[in-house]
Protein backbone atom coordinates (compact mmCIF):
# COMPACT_ATOMS: atom_id res chain seq x y z
CA UNK A 1 0.00 0.00 0.00
CA UNK A 2 3.07 2.44 1.03
CA UNK A 3 4.75 1.63 -2.02
CA UNK A 4 1.74 2.45 -4.47
CA UNK A 5 0.92 5.51 -2.19
CA UNK A 6 5.10 6.55 -3.16
CA UNK A 7 4.50 5.25 -7.07
CA UNK A 8 1.54 7.49 -7.60
CA UNK A 9 3.19 10.67 -5.76
CA UNK A 10 6.64 9.99 -8.39
CA UNK A 11 4.68 9.70 -11.33
CA UNK A 12 2.21 12.59 -10.31
CA UNK A 13 5.97 14.54 -9.49
CA UNK A 14 7.26 13.54 -12.79
CA UNK A 15 4.70 13.91 -15.31
CA UNK A 16 3.46 17.22 -14.51
CA UNK A 17 0.35 19.47 -17.12
CA UNK A 18 4.07 21.45 -18.13
CA UNK A 19 6.00 18.38 -18.97
CA UNK A 20 3.43 16.93 -20.89
CA UNK A 21 2.99 20.29 -22.96
CA UNK A 22 6.86 20.11 -23.63
CA UNK A 23 7.02 16.86 -25.07
CA UNK A 24 4.34 17.82 -27.18
CA UNK A 25 5.32 21.29 -28.39
CA UNK A 26 8.62 19.48 -28.92
CA UNK A 27 6.85 16.71 -30.81
CA UNK A 28 5.00 19.38 -32.59
CA UNK A 29 8.13 21.13 -33.71
CA UNK A 30 9.47 18.00 -35.10
CA UNK A 31 6.82 16.95 -36.49
CA UNK A 32 6.45 20.43 -38.61
CA UNK A 33 10.27 20.80 -38.84
CA UNK A 34 11.85 18.28 -40.35
CA UNK A 35 9.30 17.90 -43.24
CA UNK A 36 9.64 21.97 -43.73
CA UNK A 37 13.37 21.50 -44.38
CA UNK A 38 12.93 18.95 -46.41
CA UNK A 39 10.98 20.92 -48.51
CA UNK A 40 13.00 23.89 -48.11
CA UNK A 41 15.54 22.46 -49.34
CA UNK A 42 13.42 20.65 -52.65
CA UNK A 43 12.76 24.76 -53.38
CA UNK A 44 15.78 25.84 -53.42
CA UNK A 45 16.82 22.89 -55.55
CA UNK A 46 14.01 24.03 -57.87
CA UNK A 47 15.42 27.59 -57.87
CA UNK A 48 18.73 27.26 -58.50
CA UNK A 49 18.47 24.66 -61.11
CA UNK A 50 19.64 25.87 -64.45
CA UNK A 51 20.27 28.98 -63.14
CA UNK A 52 23.70 28.15 -61.38
CA UNK A 53 26.97 25.98 -62.15
CA UNK A 54 26.36 22.55 -60.23
CA UNK A 55 29.26 23.57 -57.67
CA UNK A 56 27.33 26.42 -56.85
CA UNK A 57 24.23 24.91 -57.19
CA UNK A 58 25.05 21.99 -54.46
CA UNK A 59 27.06 24.83 -52.14
CA UNK A 60 23.36 27.32 -52.18
CA UNK A 61 21.35 23.73 -51.32
CA UNK A 62 23.41 22.73 -48.81
CA UNK A 63 24.19 26.78 -46.87
CA UNK A 64 19.97 26.60 -46.56
CA UNK A 65 19.48 23.06 -45.30
CA UNK A 66 22.67 23.74 -42.77
CA UNK A 67 20.86 27.26 -41.75
CA UNK A 68 17.39 25.04 -41.72
CA UNK A 69 18.81 22.48 -39.64
CA UNK A 70 20.21 24.90 -37.06
CA UNK A 71 17.09 26.91 -36.45
CA UNK A 72 15.26 23.97 -35.62
CA UNK A 73 17.88 23.29 -33.06
CA UNK A 74 17.86 26.43 -31.65
CA UNK A 75 13.96 25.93 -31.67
CA UNK A 76 14.25 22.88 -29.27
CA UNK A 77 16.74 23.98 -27.20
CA UNK A 78 14.87 27.06 -26.53
CA UNK A 79 11.71 24.89 -25.04
CA UNK A 80 14.26 23.34 -23.10
CA UNK A 81 15.02 25.95 -21.65
CA UNK A 82 18.22 27.06 -22.96
CA UNK A 83 18.72 30.59 -24.21
CA UNK A 84 21.01 32.15 -27.29
CA UNK A 85 22.49 34.41 -25.51
CA UNK A 86 23.38 31.72 -22.58
CA UNK A 87 24.75 29.05 -25.09
CA UNK A 88 26.78 31.66 -26.67
CA UNK A 89 28.37 33.01 -23.48
CA UNK A 90 29.22 29.52 -22.68
CA UNK A 91 31.16 29.01 -26.17
CA UNK A 92 32.61 32.38 -25.97
CA UNK A 93 34.76 30.67 -22.53
CA UNK A 94 36.30 28.18 -24.94
CA UNK A 95 36.37 30.98 -28.12
CA UNK A 96 40.28 31.04 -27.92
CA UNK A 97 40.62 27.36 -28.06
CA UNK A 98 38.04 26.71 -30.73
CA UNK A 99 39.65 29.40 -33.12
CA UNK A 100 42.84 28.25 -32.92
CA UNK A 101 41.45 25.14 -34.22
CA UNK A 102 39.46 26.32 -36.49
CA UNK A 103 42.44 28.32 -38.74
CA UNK A 104 42.62 25.23 -40.42
CA UNK A 105 39.06 25.38 -41.32
CA UNK A 106 38.62 29.10 -41.95
CA UNK A 107 41.39 28.63 -44.45
CA UNK A 108 39.99 25.61 -46.49
CA UNK A 109 36.66 27.67 -46.36
CA UNK A 110 38.19 30.91 -48.17
CA UNK A 111 40.13 28.80 -50.64
CA UNK A 112 37.04 26.57 -51.17
CA UNK A 113 35.07 30.12 -51.98
CA UNK A 114 37.58 31.35 -54.58
CA UNK A 115 37.57 27.80 -55.86
CA UNK A 116 33.91 28.21 -56.94
CA UNK A 117 34.39 31.94 -58.15
CA UNK A 118 37.07 30.81 -60.08
CA UNK A 119 35.45 27.36 -61.46
CA UNK A 120 38.77 25.81 -62.63
CA UNK A 121 36.50 22.30 -62.52
CA UNK A 122 32.92 21.31 -61.81
CA UNK A 123 31.17 18.17 -60.97
CA UNK A 124 31.88 15.25 -62.83
CA UNK A 125 35.07 16.38 -63.78
CA UNK A 126 38.40 14.11 -64.13
CA UNK A 127 41.30 15.91 -62.24
CA UNK A 128 44.58 14.89 -60.53
CA UNK A 129 45.85 16.18 -57.53
CA UNK A 130 49.06 15.03 -57.15
CA UNK A 131 49.68 11.08 -57.27
CA UNK A 132 45.19 10.67 -57.23
CA UNK A 133 43.55 10.86 -59.90
CA UNK A 134 39.33 10.76 -60.47
CA UNK A 135 36.06 12.26 -61.02
CA UNK A 136 34.72 15.59 -58.81
CA UNK A 137 31.78 14.15 -57.08
CA UNK A 138 31.50 16.86 -54.68
CA UNK A 139 32.30 20.60 -54.20
CA UNK A 140 31.96 21.83 -50.76
CA UNK A 141 33.44 24.76 -48.62
CA UNK A 142 35.75 22.66 -46.94
CA UNK A 143 37.11 20.07 -49.19
CA UNK A 144 36.73 18.32 -52.70
CA UNK A 145 35.53 14.24 -53.06
CA UNK A 146 37.20 12.64 -55.26
CA UNK A 147 36.15 8.87 -56.69
CA UNK A 148 39.03 7.07 -58.45
CA UNK A 149 38.77 4.60 -60.85
CA UNK A 150 39.26 1.80 -58.72
CA UNK A 151 36.34 2.86 -56.88
CA UNK A 152 38.54 4.63 -53.89
CA UNK A 153 37.23 7.90 -52.14
CA UNK A 154 39.53 10.63 -51.77
CA UNK A 155 38.95 13.62 -49.87
CA UNK A 156 41.20 16.72 -51.02
CA UNK A 157 40.88 19.99 -48.69
CA UNK A 158 39.75 23.14 -50.23
CA UNK A 159 43.43 24.51 -49.16
CA UNK A 160 45.31 21.72 -50.98
CA UNK A 161 43.68 22.30 -54.07
CA UNK A 162 44.66 26.09 -54.25
CA UNK A 163 48.14 24.86 -53.26
CA UNK A 164 48.74 22.16 -55.44
CA UNK A 165 49.01 21.93 -58.83
CA UNK A 166 45.54 20.45 -60.15
CA UNK A 167 45.25 19.07 -63.85
CA UNK A 168 41.87 18.79 -65.24
CA UNK A 169 42.06 15.70 -67.67
CA UNK A 170 38.29 16.44 -68.97
CA UNK A 171 37.98 20.20 -69.13
CA UNK A 172 38.00 20.38 -73.03
CA UNK A 173 35.29 18.22 -75.30
CA UNK A 174 38.82 16.13 -76.90
CA UNK A 175 41.79 15.18 -75.65
CA UNK A 176 45.21 13.85 -77.31
CA UNK A 177 45.87 10.31 -76.88
CA UNK A 178 49.60 9.93 -76.52
CA UNK A 179 51.97 6.63 -77.42
CA UNK A 180 55.27 5.99 -77.26
CA UNK A 181 56.63 3.42 -79.15
CA UNK A 182 60.55 2.29 -80.40
CA UNK A 183 61.32 0.99 -83.52
CA UNK A 184 64.69 -0.73 -84.87
CA UNK A 185 67.64 1.69 -85.85
CA UNK A 186 67.27 -1.06 -89.45
CA UNK A 187 63.67 0.57 -90.12
CA UNK A 188 62.70 2.66 -92.31
CA UNK A 189 61.42 6.05 -90.41
CA UNK A 190 58.87 6.54 -93.59
CA UNK A 191 57.38 3.15 -93.83
CA UNK A 192 56.96 3.61 -89.93
CA UNK A 193 55.51 6.65 -90.65
CA UNK A 194 52.84 5.46 -93.48
CA UNK A 195 52.12 2.80 -91.17
CA UNK A 196 51.01 4.50 -88.30
CA UNK A 197 48.76 7.08 -90.67
CA UNK A 198 47.23 4.08 -92.12
CA UNK A 199 46.26 2.87 -88.79
CA UNK A 200 44.68 6.09 -87.68
CA UNK A 201 43.21 6.52 -91.19
CA UNK A 202 41.45 3.47 -90.79
CA UNK A 203 40.41 4.20 -87.10
CA UNK A 204 36.89 4.84 -86.10
CA UNK A 205 37.32 6.88 -83.03
CA UNK A 206 40.92 8.82 -84.50
CA UNK A 207 39.72 12.70 -84.69
CA UNK A 208 40.85 13.74 -88.12
CA UNK A 209 41.04 16.95 -86.94
CA UNK A 210 43.15 18.13 -85.20
CA UNK A 211 45.63 15.84 -87.69
CA UNK A 212 47.19 13.60 -85.81
CA UNK A 213 50.96 13.55 -84.47
CA UNK A 214 54.22 11.50 -85.80
CA UNK A 215 57.62 13.01 -83.74
CA UNK A 216 60.83 11.40 -83.52
CA UNK A 217 61.39 11.76 -79.56
CA UNK A 218 64.63 10.64 -78.97
CA UNK A 219 67.44 7.87 -80.55
CA UNK A 220 67.48 5.78 -77.52
CA UNK A 221 69.74 2.71 -76.46
CA UNK A 222 67.94 -0.37 -78.18
CA UNK A 223 66.18 1.82 -80.51
CA UNK A 224 64.58 5.17 -81.59
CA UNK A 225 61.69 6.45 -79.98
CA UNK A 226 58.28 7.59 -81.90
CA UNK A 227 56.12 9.68 -80.33
CA UNK A 228 51.99 9.13 -81.64
CA UNK A 229 49.52 11.68 -81.00
CA UNK A 230 46.22 11.29 -81.80
CA UNK A 231 43.01 13.36 -81.00
CA UNK A 232 39.38 11.86 -79.61
CA UNK A 233 36.86 12.84 -78.08
CA UNK A 234 37.42 12.23 -74.10
CA UNK A 235 34.82 9.56 -73.74
CA UNK A 236 36.27 7.35 -75.78
CA UNK A 237 39.83 7.74 -74.63
CA UNK A 238 40.65 4.89 -73.26
CA UNK A 239 38.99 2.56 -75.77
CA UNK A 240 41.16 4.52 -78.43
CA UNK A 241 44.24 3.61 -76.32
CA UNK A 242 43.64 0.28 -76.16
CA UNK A 243 42.24 -0.05 -79.91
CA UNK A 244 45.50 1.67 -81.47
CA UNK A 245 47.96 -0.59 -79.09
CA UNK A 246 46.49 -3.48 -80.79
CA UNK A 247 46.59 -1.97 -83.98
CA UNK A 248 50.49 -0.78 -84.30
CA UNK A 249 51.40 -5.01 -83.27
CA UNK A 250 49.49 -6.08 -85.23
CA UNK A 251 50.54 -3.60 -88.45
CA UNK A 252 54.03 -3.84 -87.16
CA UNK A 253 54.29 -7.15 -87.26
CA UNK A 254 52.82 -7.48 -91.03
CA UNK A 255 55.01 -4.54 -92.08
CA UNK A 256 58.10 -6.47 -90.63
CA UNK A 257 58.65 -3.42 -88.68
CA UNK A 258 60.88 -3.91 -85.32
CA UNK A 259 59.90 -3.31 -81.99
CA UNK A 260 63.43 -3.63 -80.08
CA UNK A 261 63.71 -4.87 -76.61
CA UNK A 262 67.13 -5.22 -74.33
CA UNK A 263 68.90 -8.48 -74.57
CA UNK A 264 70.88 -9.67 -71.82
CA UNK A 265 74.10 -12.07 -72.64
CA UNK A 266 74.77 -14.70 -70.18
CA UNK A 267 78.16 -16.03 -70.28
CA UNK A 268 80.24 -18.20 -67.68
CA UNK A 269 83.88 -17.73 -66.78
CA UNK A 270 85.54 -19.97 -69.54
CA UNK A 271 83.68 -18.07 -72.30
CA UNK A 272 85.42 -14.71 -71.00
CA UNK A 273 88.74 -15.72 -71.56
Amino acid sequence: MLLAINLEKLTGDFITPEKISLIIRVILILVIGIPLIRLIRSITKRIVKDRLSPQSEQLVVRSVYYVAVLILLITLLNEFGFRLSAILGAAGIFGVAIGFASQTSFSNIISGIFLISEKPFQIGDVVQVSSNIGTIESIDLLSIKLKTPDNRYVRVPNETMIKTEVINITRYPIRRLDIYVSVSYNDNLEKVKTAFMDIVENEPLALKEPAPLFSIDKFDDSGINIQYGVWVNKEEYNDLKNSLMIAIKEKFERENITIPFPHIFIANAEELK
